[in-house]
């Protein structure tokens, strides 16, 4: 080899080197973030209730990156807007994972959209986290609860619904958008009622589609169905539809002492906006209310009002905190002790370091992740709304309650057992197939 053929193969070792070092700095670039999907309606009909919950995971994202991030790296929030079309929260979900490949995904309120995106987590092996009370009987390996089972929520209401304190209520209306969280809870309630000596004569169950806007016909049948015994609603009505129903029972001059509704999916996001004054004395039961007094929910609550301060989200000092907010901040922030714990974004590694972290929840309960069901550990509060949209709690459990993820009052779910320990022994499921 001569002198002068040393520049000309100088040249090509240096653009050889480039080509194979080029998709290498570019994937360094693009692990400088560790991302995560925010899966939530922000338009249609349940943007009513998610749109605070895809800020809220933002400010909660934003808090972590101020203080230094995970890892050493910033994490990268991913919003997508599966606007309230259920078979695009699957679309949206495998986005997320696929294309965007993010460590986690923090979304979904209605259970027909966590059954949509479902098998795609499971099919991906990606990590959802669930901020939002459903109807139990589900507990999937790729799925971490941090709303309400039954009997967190319906179970101790519809128990104080027939105590002296709460009325002592005979007869039972169940009424509910028509989908599957209304349907699954409203049949684990009947079972209940069953079981407390409540005969199906004693029970209306009545359903409409989202968006529905005329009760009329509704709430006459309830006041009808009312006047044999003393009679409460449980309401399981979700989205845009609330303000309609509320406002009938306004129109009829129900009121609470005659005929107390007690709703699993309004809460002071719902009533923000809307006249709460007829409403006055109705119910509902929920893990967290922004009334709670402690110390942590007074430093929960000002973080809220100063993010919405400094970004300018529309409704400004009137946006308030709820049950699911808290539940979407437990979640992330348990997510991120995870990470730090495994010293990695990787799923199956997270995964198994998730199990019984804990938060100083705005509650004021120290909240544990369930090894085993996936589920938290959580109080139960009932509220009475005020006239200014807040709620006053009228009840509450000593302390944190854990999970049933398959209903006792089912005779089928009561033999299931959810444990993702192991050995694996989740319901009828199999050991996952992982990538």
């Amino acid at each position: 080899m001569t002198r002068k053929h040393l520049p000309s193969i100088f040249i090509l070792i240096t653009m050889s080197l480039l080509l194979l070092t080029g998709p290498a700095i570019q994937a360094v670039k693009a692990e400088d973030t560790i991302k995560v999907g925010i899966l939530h309606s922000l338009s249609g009909t349940m943007a009513i209730s998610e749109t605070s919950l895809k800020d809220v995971a933002l400010m909660t994202i934003e808090e972590i990156n101020q203080r230094g991030g995970l890892l050493g790296k910033k994490i990268e929030p991913v919003v997508v807007d599966p606007a309230s079309n259920w078979p695009l929260f699957a679309e949206k979900a495998r986005e997320l994972i696929d294309k965007h490949k993010v460590a986690a995904v923090f979304g979904c309120w209605t259970s027909v959209s966590r059954k949509s995106v479902l098998p795609v987590f499971e099919e991906l092996n990606g990590l959802l986290f669930y901020p939002v009370q459903y109807e139990g009987e589900e507990c999937s390996n790729n799925v971490f609860y941090t709303g309400a089972a039954p009997n967190q929520q319906a179970i101790p209401a519809v128990e104080y619904l027939m105590s002296k304190e709460g009325g002592g209520a005979k007869r039972f209306v169940l009424l509910g958008t028509d989908y599957v969280y209304p349907r699954t809870t409203n049949k684990i309630l009947r079972a209940f009622l069953h079981a407390k000596g409540i005969t199906d004569a004693d029970i209306m169950e009545t359903y409409t589609p989202f968006g529905h806007s005329d009760y009329q016909t509704i709430v006459t049948s309830i006041k009808d169905f009312s006047a044999a015994k003393k009679t409460a609603v449980i309401s399981t009505i979700n989205g845009d539809s609330n303000v309609p129903f509320y406002k009938e029972l306004a129109n009829r001059g129900i009121k609470a002492e005659n005929i107390p509704v007690v709703a699993f999916s309004v809460g002071e996001e719902e009533l923000r906006g809307i006249d709460t004054k007829p409403l006055v004395g109705h119910l509902a039961a929920w893990n967290y209310f922004m009334s709670i007094d402690t110390k942590e929910n007074k430093e929960f609550i000002k973080k809220w009002q100063d993010y919405v301060k400094k970004h300018n989200l529309p409704g400004g000092d009137k946006r308030v905190t709820n049950d699911p907010m808290e539940a979407t901040y437990i979640g992330i922030n348990m997510w991120a002790q995870s990470v730090i714990q495994a010293g990695t974004t990787d799923v199956n590694a997270v995964r198994q370091a998730m199990g019984y972290q804990k938060v100083k929840a705005p509650c004021g309960f120290d909240i544990s992740m369930d090894a085993k069901n996936h589920h938290l550990h959580k109080p139960v509060f009932i509220g009475e709304i005020r006239a200014d949209g807040q709620f006053d709690i009228v009840w509450k459990t000593p302390g944190p309650i854990r999970a049933e993820a398959w209903s006792p009052y089912i005779p089928d779910s009561a033999k299931k057992v959810a444990d993702w320990t192991y050995p694996w022994v989740c319901g009828n499921c199999t050991a996952p197939k992982y990538k």
